[in-house]
């Protein structure tokens, strides 16, 4: 028999069914019972691991597992203080991605799934490229030693049913209705789904640790897959432990469909692009004629192409931070031969300082561990840094990229969103910041709907050249970026860093390259037509 945990589900009374943030609702309980067998069509591991050895799962386990989630599995190792999401009590067999009802256990298709996968939002890594295919199974096997619900347990996938075809515009209208109004999924995930709900300063998990309702408009990092059906059935069984709820009794009562849900979960994909960002090491600045964009919201930005940067916590340099809010900043840049402009844009649920976020922030600050030095008492600002070496460097040597050091410094933009303002200035070290005076950098910022959105604007030569960096056309010069959430405990030092890439400003296009192809062209016809005059001269002849 199954462990017999029940999941949870906040029910409003004006309108079906709430989100299950709302604690001091009404919650109604039900038993979730495991009679259906239909596996989930999309995994391919079989789900009768007959191989599995537990005792050589602990071996590599105590090697690679139990740095995180401890020598019992209580989720409590050394590494763990660091880390929001907390590591997985296996003593408590709670998993969030599941094929099974909500409140069952994982098949072990599900567990070796995260197990190659990883879960994107968290430090846990994928682990297909690491350990061999019975060494997974080996610790599939370990793990479930760890608490007895497990013992002669059968779990069996629910039927997941068949997607309906592609849906039309009204499809995808109906269930932006039923997103907002019959599920209530805003009131964690927002209007657009980036996880800035009325709800989502207050989230926390089963074990009292703050967390953020996923951002919906990145699905290339949704735990347990981005695809349609992925989504489904994270709305079908819900993440156990966390306020994500099942939507399986939303079904049972008839609130609404199966054939809703499946489009609900087709307007979440919707809310990502077609394909996950592609990591460019260039980003092209576009040439403009006339003048460039004024402001983010300007709509000559859609002329120019979007570059994704991703972006990591900082846990090289102490004080370091694992749990970092921005995970990637979409760059856009253009220039006229003049000034050169930059946009980022990036995804934040709160626009720091915020005092509808302190429990939030209280929260992070009570979890995290304080080893590398005080967190801060309260919320900060917002903060981008965009990085250039003051002189173009020669060769492939670099700057350091935590803001370089006293042999090589590096030339910074700083912008904060409390005051909101921009600083010129150069730095020799991560957290060391050196104002030029009067800044040459003009900015502006505009937060809207759980995003931001900032443009820096620049003359392409500074007045002095000795701590500025020169902006020349048709050549590449490194630009790097750092990235701090106030509400999230962040400051200068702990925050998201992402690695040197560079920018390279489009220069004009030569005549010749559109002179090029008309004269090969003309030369092709004209051989041709050489041949044919030649062959048919000679045919007279004959």
């Amino acid at each position: 028999m199954n462990r017999r945990v029940v999941s949870r589900r906040v029910v409003s009374g004006e309108s079906g069914v709430g989100s299950g943030a709302h604690r001091n609702r009404q919650s109604a309980w039900r038993l979730v019972g495991g009679g259906v067998v239909l596996a989930y069509s999309l995994l391919t591991t079989p789900d009768s691991l007959l191989s599995q050895d537990a005792e050589a799962g602990k071996v590599i386990y105590d090697q690679w597992c139990a740095g995180c989630h401890g020598e019992t599995g209580a989720g409590d190792g050394d590494a763990a203080a660091f880390m929001l999401p907390r590591p997985r009590d296996f003593r408590m067999a709670i998993y969030q991605i599941r094929t099974t009802a909500s409140g069952e256990l994982p098949t072990d298709s599900d567990m070796r799934r995260v197990i190659d996968n990883g879960m994107p939002g968290t430090t846990m890594p994928g682990w297909r490229d690491k350990l061999s295919g019975g060494e997974r199974d080996d610790v599939i096997a370990y793990l479930k030693t760890f608490s007895r619900f497990f013992d002669g347990a059968s779990p069996q996938a629910i039927d997941i049913g068949r997607q309906p075809g592609r849906p039309s515009d009204e499809d995808l209208a109906e269930a932006r209705r039923l997103f907002a109004d019959e599920l209530q999924c805003v009131r964690c995930h927002g209007n657009q789904g980036r996880g800035d709900g009325t709800s989502a300063p207050t989230l926390t998990d089963d074990a009292g640790f703050p967390v953020r309702a996923a951002d919906l408009a990145e699905n290339w990092n949704f735990n347990g897959g981005g695809t349609v059906a992925d989504i489904y059935m994270r709305m079908r069984t819900g993440l156990d432990g966390t306020p994500m709820p099942s939507n399986s009794d939303v079904i049972d009562a008839g609130i609404i469909t199966d054939e809703q849900l499946w489009r609900v979960a087709q307007y979440v994909r919707s809310l990502s692009p077609d394909d996950p960002p592609a990591r460019r090491d260039v980003v092209r600045a576009a040439r403009f004629e006339g003048p460039l964009p004024s402001s983010p919201e300007d709509t000559l930005w859609e002329n120019v192409e979007p570059y994704y940067i991703p972006m990591v916590g900082q846990i090289t340099i102490k004080p370091r931070w694992f749990a970092p809010t921005v995970d990637g900043l979409w760059v856009r840049a253009a220039h006229n031969d003049e000034t050169l402009t930059v946009k980022l844009t990036w995804n934040d649920a709160s626009q720091s300082p915020d005092p509808e976020w302190d429990e939030f922030f209280q929260g992070v600050v009570q979890t995290m561990t304080d080893i590398d030095g005080p967190l801060p008492t309260q919320q900060g600002p917002d903060r981008i840094v965009v990085q250039f070496p003051v002189k173009a460097p020669e060769g492939t040597e670099l700057p350091f990229f935590l803001g370089g050091d006293t042999r090589r410094p590096v030339y910074l933009w700083r912008w904060t969103s409390e005051p909101d303002r921009v600083e010129e200035g150069t730095a020799t070290g991560l957290g060391t910041f050196l104002a030029t005076g009067a800044s040459e950098v003009t900015h502006t910022a505009v937060f809207s709907e759980g995003q931001w959105q900032l443009q820096f604007t620049r003359s392409l030569v500074p007045a002095d050249s000795s701590i500025a960096a020169t902006f020349v056309p048709g050549e590449r010069l490194p630009i790097a970026f750092y990235a701090a959430d106030g509400t999230d405990a962040e400051d200068a030092t702990r925050g998201a860093i992402s690695a040197w890439y560079a920018i390279y400003l489009d220069v004009p296009t030569p005549p010749r390259v559109f002179v090029a192809p008309i004269v090969a062209a003309l030369f092709t016809v004209g051989l041709g037509l050489a041949i044919v005059w030649q062959a048919q001269r000679q045919q007279r002849k004959t």
